[in-house]
């Protein structure tokens, strides 16, 4: 489970480096994608997978799930961590963020979000409303 915020600075080859206790959970090889939302999401091989079979499930003759399963998967890249503890991030993912330089790594339970500070601190803004979601939810 991941879990946490960090902050951290892409260096100037696009590489950032990964917080070391979510590197562990991770393994060497993980699969980074762009996120739903303007960041970017790093999944476990394993939950990878597990993704990738339930999305395999959905109705291909429905234009929606093909549209969907095109927009995910294409956007998705196999990385690995180098030696330093760092990914390199490619510019399409880069951009879809909005990451430049500042970013904040957030454990999301089974998954990794990277954020822009910028994006992060609009979120952070909205915290207010948390008790309000929560009631919803019924947990």
């Amino acid at each position: 489970m991941f879990i946490g915020q960090y902050k951290n600075n892409l260096d100037e080859k696009g590489r950032l480096v990964i917080p070391s206790i979510f590197r562990k959970a991770l393994g060497s090889t993980m699969i980074v994608n762009k996120g739903i939302e303007e960041c970017i999401t790093i999944y476990t091989t394993d939950d990878w997978n597990k993704l990738v079979d339930k999305i395999s499930e959905l109705p291909f003759t429905r234009s929606d799930n093909r549209q969907f399963t095109r927009y995910f998967m294409s956007s998705a890249f196999e990385k690995e961590i180098d030696g330093q503890g760092r990914i390199n991030l490619d510019s399409v993912l880069l951009e879809h963020a909005k990451i430049t330089k500042e970013c904040v790594i957030v454990g999301c339970g089974k998954t990794i979000e990277i954020w822009s500070k910028e994006k992060w601190d609009e979120i952070e803004a909205g915290r207010s409303k948390l008790d309000e979601i929560s009631e919803s939810l019924m947990l």
